[in-house]
Order: C-alpha cells, then sequence, then structure tokens
C-alpha cells in the first residue's frame, strides 16, 4: 500500500471560495493517495476583531450556524461527518442559492442521514469552542490575513488555491501536483492576481 499524504482542508461552509476549492480537492481525493481531513473554521470568529464592511459582517453572521450545524454534529458522532454535510449543506447555499438556512440545515442532516441538531447544541460553549479552535489553527499556520479555503499538505499550509470553476479531471490533478510542489518549497509564500470572475457553480 502506497503512503498516505496527510492533507487537512480548513473550510467554513459559509464561504463559495471554499466551496469552489473544496469541490476540487473531492475530486483530486478520488485519485490520490491522500489521508484527508476536513477541519472547520469561522470566517465570523476570523473576523470578529476586524475593521470591516458590515454588510460582510452580516453576511458572515447569518451563515454561522451552518458551522455550527457541522460542528455540533462532530463533536457529537464524529470527525467522518464534516464532509457529507458539509456536501448536503454547500450544494443548497452555493449552486442552488437557498437562503433558508434552518430548512438547509435540516434537509441536508436529512439527506445524509445524521440525526439533527438542536439550536442548543449548536449555541453551546463546547461547539463554539471547536470553530474558534478550527479558526486558531488557521491563523496559527497562514496568518491572520489570510482565511478559507486554506489546505494543509504534511505540515506546509497555504491559504487557496482560488479558482473557478473548480478544475476537473487531468485539469484538476495538475493543479494538486502543482501546489504539493509548492507547498514543498522552504520559503515560499505568496502568488495571486486580481479575481475578475465570481464563483462558477457547476
Amino acid at each position: 500500500m502506497p503512503e498516505l499524504l496527510p492533507v487537512t482542508f480548513h473550510f467554513d461552509p459559509a464561504c463559495p471560495w471554499a466551496w469552489m476549492t473544496s469541490r476540487w480537492m473531492s475530486e483530486v481525493a478520488e485519485h490520490r493517495d491522500l489521508d484527508l481531513t476536513w477541519a472547520l473554521m469561522s470566517l465570523r470568529y476570523l473576523n470578529e476583531d476586524r475593521d470591516i464592511d458590515q454588510g460582510y459582517r452580516d453576511f458572515i453572521a447569518t451563515r454561522q450556524d451552518l458551522s455550527g450545524a457541522i460542528a455540533a454534529a462532530v463533536l457529537r458522532d464524529g470527525p467522518q461527518v464534516a464532509a457529507p454535510l458539509y456536501t448536503a449543506i454547500g450544494t443548497r447555499v452555493h449552486p442552488q442559492g437557498r437562503r433558508d438556512y434552518d430548512a438547509i440545515i435540516a434537509d441536508a442532516f436529512a439527506e445524509v442521514a445524521v440525526t439533527p441538531v438542536s439550536q442548543a447544541e449548536i449555541d453551546a460553549d463546547a461547539t463554539q469552542a471547536l470553530l474558534r479552535e478550527g479558526t486558531a489553527a488557521v491563523i496559527a499556520k497562514v496568518g491572520e490575513d489570510v482565511g478559507t479555503p486554506t489546505i494543509d499538505i504534511d505540515g506546509a499550509a497555504m491559504f487557496g488555491p482560488v479558482v473557478t470553476p473548480a478544475p476537473k479531471g487531468q485539469a484538476a490533478l495538475d493543479l494538486w501536483d502543482g501546489l504539493v510542489l509548492v507547498t514543498r518549497t522552504p520559503g515560499f509564500y505568496e502568488l495571486k492576481r486580481s479575481r475578475t470572475d465570481d464563483p462558477i457553480f457547476d
């Protein structure tokens, strides 16, 4: 058996760009030997002490229960529920464009046959602590000026890639192989250009 490459994908289900990257990551995982962990973080906690636009602050606050619901389920049922719940919730929020968040959570849990979580479980100190811990882990890996998606490849973490639409097939694998090479370069920090497209869901 080949040795599995440890990879952690840090995500907040509220973020459309993380969603795009997660679909690419899911495809890569089918064709590369990865030990892939899906780890929650919170854009709300990442930005709570920042001077940001009120519209964006409201946007992430209204979606906070999406990450909270997954976190509550992870605490109760284990980390294996994170990926299917993220896919079920993210599909409704991003490609489908739904905004009825309570119903989204209920529908997603039913789809993947996970016992629903209550609002009290979402708001519980332990649940919110898990989101804060996940956010702190991202900051420790890549700094405070980035967020989600963040990918940790065998201890070397990078923000991104931010890409639209999500590459498929050989293009997806080529991007992954390039990212692995980049993360193995000591002292490499950044490649960036301004985004000109919105997320393209398919």
